[in-house]
């Protein structure tokens, strides 16, 4: 069995699979995925998976060179922004770059894949910049 804390297989195995530049999505509940973009569906009811957990288990595995947030998340400030700028802060999330929540969707039809959370906060979405670790 493995020792982190990542059990979900489909999302273990695309970590694994990701090369430098790569891109994934971790989504609220009501983020649309693109025709041809992987969905890898943790939803289970509203706040179950929530995004913070979720992204916090990803985090243990991938790494991160850089991530994307829409615009609107700072207008709203849902409770998971806190953590957001935590983690940005530590550097586990690397460079940070903002685009419309339009352009958030665009971007997110080159993901290798979506996670799709419980989440139901508005604008609780990021696509992560896969790095490498040498």
């Amino acid at each position: 069995m493995k020792k982190t804390p990542l059990l979900n297989v489909a999302l273990s195995r695309l970590i694994a699979s990701l090369g430098h530049g790569d891109r994934v999505v971790i989504g609220d509940a009501g983020l649309p995925v693109p025709p041809g973009v992987e969905l890898i569906d943790l939803a289970l009811t509203h706040g179950i998976p929530d995004f913070v957990s979720t992204l916090k288990v990803v985090l243990t595995e991938m790494q991160v060179e850089s991530h994307v947030l829409a615009q609107e998340i700072f207008d709203k400030k849902p409770s998971p922004l806190i953590t957001l700028d935590e983690l940005n802060g530590e550097g586990a999330l690397g460079r940070r770059e903002v685009l419309t929540h339009d352009q958030f969707k665009v971007l997110s039809r080159q993901a290798r894949a979506i996670v799709r959370t419980g989440e139901c906060q508005p604008y609780c979405n990021i696509v992560l910049v896969a790095g490498v670790t040498f």
